[in-house]
C-alpha cells in the first residue's frame, strides 16, 4: 500500500484525486494539506506540512504556487518524494524544484495527462521529420477562468519542438501589431479562453499544399488526476532526481 499526502486536498483537483484514489486498492491518502482544513473525505487535513509527522511514501501537490516553498522544504527534510502538479509556477520556483530533486525524488510536468505527453512525443518526431518544409503553429483553448496564457502545456510543446530542431526558433504570441510575413523560423502560439473548455491543444504543421495537425482534447479534469496518481506510483523507490512524464511515458 502506497501512503499519499495530498497537498491542496480541498481544491477542485484535490477532490478529483481523492475520488480516484478511493477506487485504487494500492493507494490511500493518509493526510491532506490545505488552507481550508475541513475534513471532507475521512482523512486528516492540516494547514501546514509541518503539522503532520506520520510516515508517508509520496506527496501529490495540486495546490497554489505560494504553497510550493514550504512543501519542498518539508519533502526534503522528511525525504518524501513529491509529484508537483501545481500550474503557473515561475522560473525561480521551477529552479527550487530542481534543487530539491538533488535531495529527494521530484516529479514535475507541465501537464499530467498521459495523452498530452504522448502528443508531445509525436510532435517531437514530426518536427524532426518535417523541419525546414513546414510552418509550426500551436493553438491552446481553455475555460474562461484560466489566468495564465499561453498555457504551460503549450509552452512545453513549443520547448519540445525547439529541442528537436537543428536551429533556434522564435516564439511569436501576437501578430496584430506587426505587418510582415511570417518567418520560417518561428512558432506561433495562440491562446483561446471561453466557456468551460477543460483543455484543448493543437499543433499545426503547415506545408506546401498539405497540413498535418496533431490534437488532444481533454473532456474532464479526471485525466490529470489519473496521471498524477500514476506518477506517484512511478516515483516511489526512485533515486533523488527530477523526473517528468517523458520518463513515465517511456516505461509504458
Amino acid at each position: 500500500m502506497i501512503n499519499v499526502i495530498l497537498s491542496g486536498c480541498n481544491g477542485k483537483m484535490g477532490q478529483v484525486i481523492t475520488r480516484i484514489i478511493e477506487q485504487d486498492e494500492d493507494v490511500r491518502i493518509v493526510c491532506g494539506f490545505d488552507v481550508n482544513t475541513a475534513m471532507n473525505n475521512g482523512y486528516p487535513v492540516v494547514s501546514s506540512p509541518f503539522h503532520f509527522s506520520d510516515p508517508a511514501d509520496v506527496i501529490i501537490d495540486f495546490s497554489h504556487p505560494n504553497s510550493l516553498e514550504p512543501l519542498l522544504k518539508y519533502a526534503a527534510e522528511k525525504k518524501i518524494p513529491a509529484v508537483i502538479c501545481t500550474t503557473g509556477l515561475l522560473a525561480d520556483q521551477q529552479k527550487q524544484i530542481k534543487a530539491a530533486s538533488e535531495v529527494v525524488p521530484m516529479f514535475f510536468s507541465a501537464n499530467m495527462s498521459l495523452g498530452v505527453n504522448l502528443l508531445i512525443d509525436l510532435v517531437r518526431r514530426a518536427a524532426k521529420l518535417l523541419e525546414g518544409n513546414f510552418d509550426i503553429e500551436i493553438v491552446e483553448r481553455h475555460h474562461n477562468l484560466k489566468i495564465d496564457a499561453p498555457s504551460g502545456t503549450a509552452l512545453a510543446i513549443a520547448d519540445a519542438v525547439t529541442d528537436t530542431l537543428s536551429q533556434p526558433y522564435e516564439y511569436v504570441y501576437d501578430r496584430h501589431s506587426v505587418r510582415k510575413k511570417r518567418s520560417a523560423t518561428e512558432i506561433g502560439i495562440h491562446a483561446v479562453r471561453g466557456g468551460t473548455i477543460v483543455g484543448d491543444h493543437s499543433v499545426i504543421f503547415a506545408g506546401l499544399d498539405e497540413v498535418i495537425e496533431i490534437n488532444h482534447h481533454a473532456a474532464s479534469k479526471e485525466i490529470f488526476a489519473v496521471g498524477a496518481v500514476r506518477a506517484a506510483k512511478f516515483l516511489v523507490g526512485k533515486a533523488p532526481a527530477l523526473y517528468s512524464m517523458k520518463e513515465l511515458v517511456s516505461t509504458i
